[in-house]
């Protein structure tokens, strides 16, 4: 069967049909997926509740190098219910049981309920994220996605030649910081330490430009601290504006990849109690974003 992609999106995100994660990739198919997020930023892949981790582990490496899920979380390593090659994108411990209301773990991870771009904390930031729902809860917990590319377009001139050289600080801890989440011990603030992204990234591929923002976010080098933030959340304001949102109503099976370089995303609310149990392949990205500017 060929691969065919519908727009499901106001502006981009499309729904993939004619791929079956259960079997090996052929050289077609990688390069119609690829193909498919250059255009589309978001893929939609459902009906893959058949499928094993590790065939969602093969289905990500016939794609590029993945990126190891370490010291990205606050879950210590014999609290892992996944392999490193997974990132746990759940509420839920090593038993299976969801995480207690207060518990500093599943604090922490509500940060994911703001836009962010994942990995942009890291010195080299992500390519695609491949999340698979295993169960979701009885309501909520959809995850949105903004189109960076739209967001960057819609800029007026002087903020594009503004934006167009900025460099900013990426930190788990800027964003945590938003939400009240302040519960850091020492060696985790020198793991969260921030590291410096370009704001404006162009496409290797299609050459289209896109905002680099996220909630990580927390400061532009050689701006004043409150100028800086106020400024971000202007234009994550901005990137999110409801023509440049999709919103994906999740079914146990479906499976989304998105781009990184060309989206946010965010997970909305769902009831604390209930279990919701995502599971992310990640590939890594090529380098760190600021060669993007010496080029």
């Amino acid at each position: 069967m060929a691969v065919t992609i519908k727009q499901v999106g106001p502006c981009f995100a499309g729904e993939v049909d004619g791929i079956d994660m259960a079997k090996p990739m052929t050289a077609g198919e990688v390069a119609a997926i690829h193909a498919g997020m250059d255009k589309y930023a978001v893929l939609v892949f459902r009906n893959q509740q058949h499928i094993t981790d590790e065939q969602q582990l093969a289905f990500t490496q016939s794609l590029g190098d993945i990126e190891h899920a370490i010291g990205t979380s606050l879950r210590a390593a014999n609290e892992a219910r996944l392999p490193t090659t997974f990132a746990d994108v759940s509420n839920l411990d090593k038993n299976d049981k969801p995480y207690a209301r207060d518990d500093r773990r599943r604090l922490f991870a509500i940060g994911n309920r703001l836009w962010h771009s994942d990995s942009s904390f890291k010195a080299i930031p992500a390519k695609y994220s491949l999340l698979r729902a295993v169960s979701i809860p009885s309501k909520g917990g959809n995850t949105q996605f903004a189109d960076m590319r739209a967001a960057y377009d819609a800029l007026d001139e002087e903020t594009k030649e503004e934006v167009q050289d900025m460099v900013c600080e990426h930190s788990q801890m800027f964003s945590r910081q938003i939400i009240g989440f302040y519960d850091f011990t020492d060696e985790e603030r020198e793991r969260f330490r921030p590291v410096r992204q370009c704001m404006v990234r162009t496409h290797p591929v299609t050459g289209r430009k896109s905002l680099y923002l996220s909630s990580h976010a927390g400061g532009i080098v050689g701006w004043p601290m409150p100028e800086a933030r106020g400024y971000l959340r202007d234009l994550i304001e901005h990137a999110t504006q409801r023509e440049f949102v999709y919103t994906h109503k999740w079914r146990i099976g479906d499976l989304v990849m998105w781009d990184n370089r060309q989206t946010m995303h965010r997970a909305r609310p769902f009831p604390a109690d209930e279990p919701r149990d995502m599971r992310r392949t990640t590939l890594a990205g090529d380098g760190p974003t600021a060669m993007q500017i010496a080029a």
